[in-house]
């Protein structure tokens, strides 16, 4: 997700401390600064989807806050000197996102959503002179417009939309409602985090043209239509084509994961397919002479493997000629191309997606990419695929955009010190320049401190990469308690990115392990896919081999040992309380208790065989052995429940509520904590007043069972 840099690209610590005291411009020692708490959150401030003009000149960028009721989010637009200097605003928000330069750098194409009866409307396009005036819409879609991409000659702007014709209807006042009985045909439904999908709804590609005084909204023009969605739009050099990614199959999850580059006239008529992998792919980049795509994708298969659980994404590039081959650049680079590492602090609304980009030249192809832990950028050769780094250090590169020549950038990265700044960077050398300190007036006043990294060995000889934050006052020879900290994914993965989470639970007095175990990203193929059919297992192995290790150093009671993870972390919290009686609380957050009813209920269907080999009924020993409430007899640890009322994800009847039933059958020490409206994102974009209960809840769970703390929230009433 992020990269390193400095005027020289060194450490994060290095970098994080330089922002800060640039900013503050005063002096401060550590006695001085205070614990990090969790109503922080409350203060922080997001940079998102950073955009570099294309002279290079200025930067555009989201800046998300929390509202004053704590309950959501307001995002704006802000510019600031690409050189540095202070930043202005430059929308009124309070839903701006989603800015893009028209190619000659006069205009700022963005999405506002206004608000009717406090709530926010379908999103529109709307057009910004960089010379001065109000912010004018150009669209007036009934169901929103997404994606704005500008058109070389800046004259129109595509866009994605799901508006249906009959949209534009105007109602009259004694029709009959329209029915809101859902008939369901599809076996994925409905989707975390968006609700029930409506079938009938695909986002197509729409053109409006750009006026030459934008008074009012233009009428804009459907350019694809049909029953499959449209996604990742790029114009030709020429602006007669645009080039998108499709995956046209009516049920295409019987299959493993695969779409296609296609091709369709900017005035409508025939789609054509330009070329296809097996596998998934995505973040189309064009050429700088029109004749070759860049893409990322992911490729289904590996030697002896039906279809792996994890599939390490490359980069391709392929001509645009219908049929082409696309060619695989990265083949021997074992890591994650677009790879990230993952945090809780990314920004809740208004991130954005980067792509590739290619030098000037076309020799040269730019993306980020993960490596054990670190997410940074990487120079990769069109034709032979070499990889060079041009960002360093220990960092996470979160996103980015270039100029029109590809030699400069606007890169959002974080530290383990520093939520996320914007940087300039030079493509060439890899110099690095802050020029946003979004949170540096608050973290001036806060005593943060940054994790120590290891490396230990597991049951089996493999190395596992870890992170221990400890207590800002930590004293050798004093044992802390200890909190685990596990990840979901399971194929994701912990590094140098600023977590909140870890910070307070250190400020709070515990030692907090993080660790990537088997089955993380960024460690390589082998070690991501290594767990599939056997998960949970090994990886269960991994994480006590690194609790063992703190206790070997001495850092941590053995006696005061906590468990928590959300998701996938989750389900190994719950298999881990399953395994062992050593730690003395747990909280299992958003997880799974049996896969069999995961396996029907979840929003997206798993008919294909990466991770059980069949269904349920043809697989019943397996899913029965690898699901934690198979071993809820042997759960005698005081257990927190965390649960969002809305997470299609990891659904709560078959997680936590199946957890919190059985052991208050069994009798045995058990709450459940539910957030009313919350979906499996709670804890990263969840409302920032659920996102700080959740936190203090967790806390609260560990500081009874690990520092006897005497509380009565959790008694029986």
């Amino acid at each position: 997700m992020t990269s390193r840099w400095a005027v020289i690209l060194i450490a994060a610590a290095v970098f994080a401390a330089a922002i800060f005291a640039e900013d503050a411009k005063r002096p401060t020692t550590e006695n001085a600064k205070r614990p990090i708490t969790e109503n922080d959150l409350y203060a922080f401030q997001w940079a998102g989807s950073p955009q570099i003009s294309p002279d290079g000149s200025k930067i555009v960028y989201t800046l998300v806050k929390v509202t004053a009721k704590h309950d959501n989010y307001e995002t704006a637009l802000w510019v600031t000197p690409a050189t540095g200097g202070p930043a202005r605003q430059l929308t009124s928000g309070p839903h701006d996102s989603s800015a893009q330069w028209s190619p000659d750098g006069k205009l700022l194409a963005f999405l506002r959503a206004t608000e009717k009866d406090g709530k926010p409307e379908p999103p529109q396009i709307y057009l910004l002179s960089m010379e001065g005036g109000e912010a004018r819409a150009i669209t007036d879609i009934p169901k929103g417009a997404g994606d704005p991409v500008w058109a070389p000659n800046g004259r129109s702007l595509a866009f994605s939309s799901a508006t249906l014709a009959k949209d534009f209807e105007k109602k009259k006042d004694d029709a009959a409602p329209e029915s809101d009985v859902r008939v369901i045909t599809r076996a994925q439904y409905r989707e975390n985090g968006e609700g029930y999908i409506d079938p009938d709804r695909r986002d197509h590609i729409w053109i409006v043209d750009v006026p030459q005084v934008s008074a009012s909204p233009q009428k804009a023009r459907q350019v694809t239509t049909g029953e499959f969605d449209e996604s990742e739009i790029t114009w030709s050099r020429d602006g007669s084509k645009l080039y998108f990614t499709s995956d046209r199959v009516k049920e295409s999850y019987y299959a493993p994961p695969q779409n296609a580059i296609y091709e369709v006239n900017a005035a409508g008529g025939e789609i054509r397919k330009v070329a296809a992998i097996d596998g998934p792919m995505g973040g189309l980049a064009l050429s700088p002479d029109g004749r070759r795509l860049a893409f990322v994708g992911a490729l289904n298969r590996g030697e002896g493997v039906i279809q792996r659980s994890y599939s390490q994404p490359d980069l391709f590039v392929t001509t645009i000629e219908a049929g082409s081959t696309p060619k695989n650049l990265t083949a021997n680079y074992d890591f994650d191309i677009a790879g990230d590492v993952g945090g809780d602090q990314g920004p809740p609304r208004g991130g954005g997606e980067s792509k590739p980009f290619w030098s000037a030249d076309g020799r040269n192809i730019f993306v980020r990419a993960s490596e054990e832990g670190r997410a940074n950028l990487k120079r990769i050769d069109s034709e032979t695929g070499k990889v060079e780094a041009v960002t360093k250090g220990d960092q996470a590169v979160i996103s980015y955009s270039a100029t029109q020549d590809g030699s400069k950038m606007a890169m959002l990265v974080s530290t383990t010190t520093n939520v996320g700044d914007v940087f300039l960077v030079n493509s060439r050398s890899g110099e690095m320049e802050p020029v946003t300190h979004v949170n540096a007036e608050l973290f001036a006043k806060l005593h943060l401190t940054e994790p120590e990294m290891i490396w230990y060995k597991s049951f089996d000889g493999r190395r596992i990469q870890a992170w221990v934050q400890k207590p800002p006052d930590f004293e050798a020879g004093k044992k802390y308690p200890l909190i685990l900290d596990i990840h979901g994914g399971p194929h994701s993965a912990y590094g140098y990115i600023f977590d909140h989470e870890f910070q307070w639970m250190a400020a709070k007095g515990y030692v907090v392990l993080y660790p990537n175990p088997r089955g993380s990203t960024s460690y390589g193929q082998e070690f991501g896919n290594i767990i599939q059919y056997a998960y949970p297992g090994d990886d269960f192995k991994d994480l006590m081999a690194g609790v063992d290790e703190l206790i070997a150093r001495g850092w941590v009671d053995p006696e005061k040992l906590g468990v928590t993870g959300g998701s996938g972390g989750g389900v190994l919290t719950n298999w881990v309380i399953g395994h062992t009686d050593r730690f003395k609380a747990a909280v299992s957050q958003r997880s799974i208790a049996d896969w069999a009813g995961f396996w029907y209920t979840a929003d997206f269907s798993q008919f294909t065989p990466m991770w059980f080999r069949g269904a349920p009924w043809e697989q019943e020993a397996d899913f029965k052995a690898r699901s934690p409430i198979t071993y809820i007899q042997n759960v005698h640890t005081p257990l927190m429940l965390i649960e969002g009322e809305s997470d299609f994800r990891t659904p709560p009847s078959d997680g936590g509520e199946q957890m919190f039933r059985a052991l208050k059958y069994l009798k045995r020490t058990v709450v459940m904590v539910r957030f009313p409206g919350e979906s499996h994102e709670l804890s990263r974009s969840g409302k920032p007043v659920h996102r700080v209960e959740r936190l203090e809840n967790i806390v609260a769970w560990f500081d009874k069972y690990l520092m006897g703390q005497d509380t009565h929230a959790y008694d029986v009433k």
